[in-house]
């Protein structure tokens, strides 16, 4: 990997507002994320992209009408569009007279984010699967659940969407896009253990090289840096699949035996790099966003069932996961369910990103048009 920058997915600042007029703080974070991305790229690094979010939107838009919420969030949106920005995050929602507004707010923008929060003994798992459900049926394709999730125990300052969301003063953090590494890595190695220190050795060097600039950052505009979530995200890019950086190592497939074990490791690794990191900081199998996992998934080596199972021992959950169109919402809850279950259970952060494909079954493939998706086929639920 000599002369080799690893690339930045997201640079995320993070605000807290007390009124959705409080446009100069979106403003001033705008600003800082350009003047960032400058910093970085003088350096050598890609970032992808600029991202805000802030607090839970009930907080800054508690009381308000159901019109007047939606006016008021689109007018966010055509603010961060004249300011280039293509990632905006509200937060999440925590009861279910939020949840249930939801889907209104998804289909009357473009690139406002949000999610919902599942509390202990499952409260609100059941009202976030009709939110999934209804977003599906109301967007093309089922697209809107892009930009929708429901998560259990995830902390606040995950640079990640749609999960991120912010408490406090204004901070930013930095997500990371390893694939690269970890391919040319298992490439080398002669087996799992090798992969692990070979892995964990050159990614403190170079997550040490990106929290020295982000500090330099934080100091220079006197913004808080809460960390480096170091997760494993993936790229559309064949060369550097996840799925396809496992079979170097496994004898096999991606979701084959050792499957699991290589999960355990890369999560492992990945925890150790940095004593600043923040965030999932573990494994992310997405499947609609790696060209091996949809690969994959249309071989039917893995199913729903198997995700959760390496969601017990990695850092994310399931993300753009496909599922028929005519699901019951009582099957979203229970899939909803599991993963929290999990979350608590390990008190670790998972979240869920479904994707119901409207009038498509198990089997068939799905039809995004998307820059940020890969095509695969749905996945069946039993």
């Amino acid at each position: 990997m000599e002369g080799r920058t690893m690339k930045i997915r997201t640079i995320t600042t993070g605000i807290s507002l007390d009124s959705p007029k409080e446009t100069a703080k979106i403003k001033m974070a705008a600003n800082f994320n350009k003047k960032a991305q400058m910093i970085f790229a003088e350096q050598g690094y890609e970032v992808q992209t600029k991202r805000i979010s802030t607090n839970t939107w009930e907080e800054y838009l508690a009381g308000l009408s159901l019109a007047t919420i939606i006016h008021e969030v689109q007018v966010l949106e055509e603010l961060c569009q004249s300011l280039d920005v293509s990632f905006f995050n509200i937060g999440y929602a925590s009861i279910p007279e939020t949840i249930e507004i939801i889907p209104e707010l998804n289909k009357n923008t473009s690139v406002i984010y949000c999610s919902s929060k599942i509390h202990t003994k499952l409260k609100n798992a059941s009202r976030s699967a009709q939110a999934i459900k209804r977003i599906s049926e109301e967007s093309e394709n089922g697209f809107g659940n892009f930009r929708f999730c429901a998560w259990a125990n995830c902390p606040p300052n995950i640079p990640f969407f749609p999960t991120s969301y912010h408490v406090g003063a204004t901070s930013f953090t930095i997500g990371l896009e390893l694939g690269e590494f970890v391919m040319q890595v298992f490439s080398q190695a002669k087996d799992l253990e090798d992969a692990e220190i070979k892995l964990q050795n050159i990614l403190t060097l170079e997550v040490g090289k990106v929290v020295a600039i982000a500090e330099q950052i934080s100091t220079q505009y006197d913004i808080k840096f809460h960390g480096v979530d170091t997760s494993l995200t993936p790229s559309l890019d064949k060369e550097n699949s996840i799925a396809f950086a496992y079979e170097k190592l496994l004898n096999g497939k991606f979701g084959n035996p050792g499957t699991l074990a290589i999960s355990g490791m890369l999560t492992r690794a990945l925890k150790n790099v940095s004593n600043k990191s923040c965030g999932y900081s573990g494994l992310m199998l997405p499947v609609c966003e790696d060209i091996g996992l949809a690969t994959r998934a249309n071989e039917q080596t893995y199913d729903i069932t198997n995700l959760l199972l390496y969601s017990a021992v990695c850092g994310c959950g399931l993300d753009t996961v496909p599922i028929p169109g005519d699901i019951k919402i009582e099957k979203i809850t229970a899939i909803l369910n599991d993963m929290a279950t999990l979350a608590f259970k390990l008190n670790k952060p998972l979240s869920a990103r479904l994707f119901p494909i409207p009038n498509k079954k198990a089997g068939e493939m799905t039809s995004f048009n998307s820059p940020y998706l890969v095509d695969c086929q749905i996945f069946s639920v039993s």
